[in-house]
């Protein structure tokens, strides 16, 4: 009797691990078909149902790496900024042993966050009031000058992240120069005050006039060049995104051309 009752949870327990193996086969059928179908809407710029595919294969598995980073591209496509940068950190949770794929997570983040302070504008309110956002609109510079660095440490030899993390230092220097500009501005504009008493009031003033015209033209020009730089970033960052999807509609063909080759050789052989 006590023979028969162990074949029999052997028996049982070899079902529960068919059953349990066959139902995870088939949930990683599913990711990876998910994934590929997103794929394939991600290259058709049909972001919208690209995300609804990501989205299926991380119910399914919600530690899909492929899904997780593509998930996050597809955001960054839709101008979600913020749900783009959540995923990338969900992704580094993930992600802990390719360095590569690690370093280009930072190097999008760094993007994401240049992306948010070139929109900053139209996010302001009438006149008087703050930018929607506030302080964390404020370090965004500073959040993709992190990002950047962070990517450099696991790839170096990131030229392209190497040269937008200088241009960004670059914006943020010139940042941090006009508002020390300003400081000193409001120093002068006080010791005006104290100086309304002078004879030569007048003369002071249309000098100091003169000064400030000049240092005004200064500032203006220095924000242009920040502008101007900015722009160039992200005119690079949108010509890298149209390589690499020529890239990427390049290798399907090629692996298209070859599986077809393949094809016909084993009919022939057959």
């Amino acid at each position: 009797m006590i023979e028969e009752g162990n074949e029999i949870m052997k028996k049982t327990l070899l079902i529960i691990l068919s059953v349990a193996f066959t139902t995870g086969m088939f949930a990683q059928k599913q990711v990876r078909k998910a994934v590929r179908e997103g794929n394939k809407a991600y290259d058709e710029q049909r972001y919208g149902a690209a995300q609804a595919e990501y989205d299926k294969a991380l119910k399914e598995n919600a530690s899909s790496k492929e899904a997780s980073f593509n998930l996050a591209n597809t955001y960054y496509k839709q101008q979600r900024w913020d749900d783009a940068l959540k995923e990338y950190q969900h992704y580094l949770t993930l992600e802990n042993e390719d360095n590569q794929k690690m370093s280009s997570a930072w190097s999008n983040m760094g993007n994401t966050f240049l992306k948010k302070k070139a929109n900053e504008k139209a996010q302001m309110q009438p006149q008087g009031q703050t930018p929607q956002g506030g302080a964390q609109q404020a370090d965004n510079l500073k959040q993709s000058m992190e990002a950047y660095k962070n990517a450099l440490r696991l790839n170096p030899k990131d030229e392209e992240t190497r040269y937008n993390l200088a241009v960004v230092q670059k914006m943020i220097k010139d940042k941090e120069d006009q508002q020390q500009d300003q400081n000193k501005d409001k120093q002068d504009q006080n010791k005006d005050k104290q100086d309304k008493q002078d004879q030569n009031k007048d003369q002071n003033k249309d000098q100091k006039q003169d000064q400030k015209d000049d240092k005004q033209d200064q500032k203006q020009d220095q924000n242009q060049m920040s502008q101007d730089n900015m722009q160039q970033i992200l005119q690079a960052i949108e010509q890298d995104e149209k390589e690499t999807q020529q890239r990427v509609k390049e290798a399907k063909a090629q692996e298209r051309k070859r599986k077809n080759e393949n094809n016909r050789k084993q009919n022939k052989d057959w």
